[in-house]
């Protein structure tokens, strides 16, 4: 507890000014590192991410030609044109590509904003191509090291081995981790980075540094040696937070759940009898009987998924994106060690059993990265796949069913004629080998060969989610699918008009602000130069937020951010209007300003909560530009309502006392007749 009101206005005080610090260095870090980065330690620079109308680029429409698809198949053919396409414009390096699929009439389109791309005509010929599927196996002739080779990389790899042992030494024993990473590290692009990797997660291509990260604590053991395939990592934990999903950034979360299915008639993939009321009624009586204890012993008995005899409902730990959206809106909503009620998706109605639930983490890291000598190094990169004739050509289509045995998803193909015929041959002469499916070059699945199959049809089987094969055979019929695309329209933003609508965007910002701050000065004169400070510390933090969130800043978003900044100010003048009120009533300052705040804050809750609301509508539907500006304006009213209430009430609290209130002048308020 703090000893005195003054005390704990310090505090507060003093809170601020470290946060608008580190609000400044995020801003201005380059400017940072230019003067006192040479005596100081210097920090990480952190880019705005700008989008298509700032940064420059393109945007395309195409049409698809879907004259050639059942009318029942052609949404999920073009999300998979679609899905195909943001796959092949992320190797250009795009800075956040847009490609979104519109129906609009009868004509399906693909709209494609590329934005800071430099060659356009590369991308319009990539993207105006027809998806390429393809059947490999495995190539026999692939080369391997001699036996002097194979001496040569074990030597090279141990004397690897040594010099990272040494500089982990080093690392441990108190040595600068950034000057370590930019003398010893072999990694040219992180060493440009002092070492920096940055948030890493499981599957962001890191494995065995996210496992190493994951392992142990990280307090008492932040550096380690990590053997990795390509190489020894000495790398250095520097923060643990949790995932972020959504556009609100909400905490990532897995949950462990169990359910009973009660399929119908019309459900996917159901093979019951039962009329959907007959469904509801029966699931709804099993709501009555069911506990946590008996869960798992009804699922076995009535549950209508394939497999649950076996595995008794059990659905293990899943992501939300995993599941359809009804289900995981209901699963990731209730408690633990629930029981929910009755829940309809497309395959029926479900029971849920929610057994647990765990945040997801991911790690900042540094490393510095000594690489191993490797085979393809010496015999250079060798394919491990040969062609086979067997193409997209010959799917006839792809869909997802699921496993009778466990009830997992899988992928059912089937072949034409002549597909037939080649998978037949392909499967005969590779069982017990794995036979590899590529998509623009890029292997999406590699199942193995269980035995020859002649029927022309086929089962790609794994580790599925219910999402991951859906995407899966989305890409397949892709491939498999005609689906010609025409580019119908293409506009071009330079990036020399994308600097001029920034340049306009920032004078025109600049002068909203200037003139706010003198209206609001000259109106409430002192107060009014305290909430100039408070509106610049408002301004610092919503700059950082922007850089490590990160948000995409379009002009749209900017608009957002300058109408916050008014959103800003009207609590202001609510504030101040109350506390001229106050004075005129001759109350001692204290209580003057902590009267103006308490009378003042309906008004403000009211006014930003409604105008919250519709952020959230927005940013829930709609899309592109809207949304960057709901986003942009809900954040800004966030750090407004910060700003007005501790920001500008600590600096009153601080600087207002009972001898400056017999200057009536100084605040805008007359003196009695």
């Amino acid at each position: 507890m703090f000893r005195s009101e003054k005390t704990k206005i310090r505090v507060i005080f003093t809170g601020v000014i470290l946060i608008t610090i580190l609000a400044f260095l995020v801003d201005f870090g380059a400017f940072y590192n230019n003067t006192l980065g040479k005596t100081l330690p210097k920090i990480k620079e952190v880019p705005y991410r700008l989008g298509l109308d700032l940064l420059g680029g393109t945007h395309l429409v195409y049409k698809a030609d879907v004259s050639q698809v059942s009318a029942d198949e052609r949404s999920s053919a073009v999300e998979g044109v679609r899905d195909v396409i943001e796959r092949r414009i992320n190797v250009f390096g795009v800075s956040e590509p847009v490609v979104q699929s519109a129906k609009s009439g009868d004509e399906y389109r693909i709209v494609v904003e590329l934005a800071g791309i430099k060659d356009i005509n590369q991308a319009i010929n990539m993207i105006g191509e027809t998806p390429l599927l393809e059947f490999k196996e495995e190539d026999t002739d692939v080369k391997d090291l001699t036996d002097e080779q194979k001496k040569q990389v074990e030597e090279y790899n141990k004397d690897a081995e040594k010099r990272a042992q040494d500089i982990f030494g080093k690392a441990l024993s108190g040595g600068d981790f950034f000057s370590l990473a930019q003398e010893f590290s072999e990694d040219e692009n992180v060493k440009e980075s002092n070492g920096g990797l940055g948030w890493i997660n499981k599957g962001s291509g890191y494995d065995e540094i996210f496992q190493s990260s994951e392992s142990g604590d990280i307090a008492k053991e932040p550096i380690r040696l990590v053997d990795a395939e390509n190489g020894f990592n000495i790398i250095k934990i520097n923060e643990k937070r949790t995932q972020k999903e959504g556009d609100l950034g909400l905490d990532k979360k897995e949950v462990k759940a169990s359910h009973i299915l009660i399929c119908f008639q019309g459900a996917q993939n159901c093979q019951s009898d039962l009329t959907r009321e007959q469904a509801r009624q029966q699931i709804d009586e099993l709501k009555k009987q069911a506990t946590p204890a008996n869960f798992s012993q009804l699922a076995a008995q009535v549950s209508g998924e394939p497999g649950a005899e076996t595995n008794k409902g059990n659905l293990g730990w899943f992501t939300r994106e995993a599941m359809v959206s009804q289900f995981s809106d209901a699963v990731f909503s209730q408690k633990v060690g629930t029981i929910s009620d009755v829940v309809e998706t497309e395959f029926g109605f479900h029971l849920i059993y929610k057994e647990d639930e765990r945040f997801l983490y991911e790690y900042n890291v540094d490393r510095i990265l000594i690489y191993k000598l490797t085979k393809d190094a010496i015999l250079g990169a060798q394919d491990p796949w040969k062609n086979t004739q067997l193409t997209g050509k010959n799917l006839k289509r792809a869909t997802v069913q699921f496993n009778q045995n466990d009830n997992t998803p899988e992928i059912r193909l089937e072949f034409d004629s002549e597909g037939s015929t080649l998978f037949s041959e392909i499967t005969k002469r590779n069982v017990g080998k794995p036979v590899a499916i590529f998509l623009d070059g890029q292997p999406i699945s590699i199942p193995t060969v269980n035995q020859e199959i002649t029927s022309g049809d086929a089962v790609i089987s794994g580790h599925f989610t219910i999402k991951e094969a859906k995407i899966l055979a989305q890409r397949l019929n892709a491939g498999a699918l005609p689906i010609p695309i025409e580019l119908i329209n293409q506009q071009t933003v330079g990036a020399s008009l994308g600097a001029v609508s920034v340049e306009k965007s920032l004078k025109a910002g600049i002068i909203g602000v200037i003139l706010v701050a003198l209206f609001i000065i000259l109106f409430y004169r002192l107060p009014g130069i305290l909430a100039v400070i408070s509106l610049t510390v408002y301004g610092l933090l919503m700059l950082a937020i922007f850089k490590l969130w990160p948000v995409t800043l379009t002009l749209s978003g900017l608009a957002g951010f300058v109408l916050s900044i008014g959103m800003a100010v009207d609590a202001n003048i609510l504030i101040f209007a109350r506390f001229k009120e106050e004075l005129r009533d001759h109350k001692p300052m204290s209580k003057a300003i902590s009267e103006s705040f308490r009378r003042a804050w309906p008004s403000i809750r009211d006014g930003n909560a409604s105008t919250l609301l519709t952020c959230l509508v927005l940013i829930n539907f709609t899309t592109s530009i809207v949304k960057g500006f709901a986003i942009t304006l809900g954040v800004g009213v966030l750090v407004s309502m910060f700003s007005a209430i501790f920001v500008t009430k600590v600096l009153m609290q601080l600087t207002l006392s009972d001898k400056l209130s017999e200057k009536r002048w100084l605040f805008g308020v007359k003196k009695d007749k």
